[in-house]
Parts: C-alpha cells; structure tokens; sequence
C-alpha cells in the first residue's frame, strides 16, 4: 500500500515497545482516510489484549487500548489463538520478514481454522497481485496459499 514506508516487521517492534507482551497481528488498515497499522499484543499474563496503532509513515506509536469481548462470543478463538502463539518458536515478525520477499506485507496473523495452525501473511506485489501464505509456526517455511488479482 502506497504510503506506508514502515513495514510489518517495524510495527510489530514498535508496537511491542509499547505494550509488553506477544504480538498476534499486524494489518494495515485504512482509517479515516488514511492507513494505520493495527497490532494486537496478546499481554504478559497470557489473557489480556491489546490494541496498538502504529503510524506507517513515521513508525510512532499513534495509541493503544484493552480489548474487551465482553459479551465472551471470542473467548474460544482467544484461547485457540494464545495457545498456538504460545507453542510457536517463529514470532509475528519474523513471519511477516519471511514472507517479504513475496511482496509487501499488508497483514500477519494466526490462521487457526484449518488443521494446523501457520501465520497467515498477505501481501501485494508490485503490480497489485494479492498474496496469501502460510509461514509455518515452527519452522517458518513459506508456502504459497494463493493468489487474487
């Protein structure tokens, strides 16, 4: 996305500066006009998130909140997600730099819903080709997962 000179691999370090803990997703999102990174950090007591939001041009810590399911409709996916971030030995970060080589990193996150859990990274080439791959949570291989104009 044109405007970001801070990628994924920058935000996620900002972004855990700020908030101690365990960083789940990067994306980056359109907001108000303008484009955010939008980080969530799973806290050091393992059951708390967070919300970071990043400037993409300057890299700077534009805010942050708790989360709340208040309603516990995510409480099942929060625990899916922690407990596979939790097993892993490849980070947020480290996903989003294996995978950048494919093009520019618009999103990582824990893809659970299939077998086995991976990061999930999208990108976007050059020329405007979405990428979707997997980065293996242990070894962190890259696998193509497939591609939309």
């Amino acid at each position: 996305m044109k405007g970001a000179k801070v990628g994924a691999t920058e935000a996620i370090a900002a972004a855990l500066k700020s908030t101690q803990g365990t960083a789940v997703s990067a994306d980056l999102d359109e907001d108000n006009g303008g484009l955010v990174w939008d980080v969530d950090v799973l806290g050091k007591d393992g059951r708390t998130w967070h919300s970071v939001e990043i400037d993409p041009g300057t890299g700077k810590v534009l805010g942050s909140h708790v989360e709340r399911d208040d309603d516990g409709d995510d409480a099942a996916e929060d625990s899916r997600v922690a407990a596979a971030v939790k097993g892993a030995s490849v980070t947020a970060g480290e996903a989003a730099e294996a995978a950048a080589g494919k093009g520019t990193v618009t999103s990582v996150d824990v893809d659970d819903d299939s077998r086995v859990s991976v990061w999930d990274v999208e990108t976007v080439s050059a020329d405007g080709t979405e990428g979707h791959w997997n980065v293996d949570l242990s070894s962190g291989k890259v696998v193509a997962d497939r591609f939309d104009d």
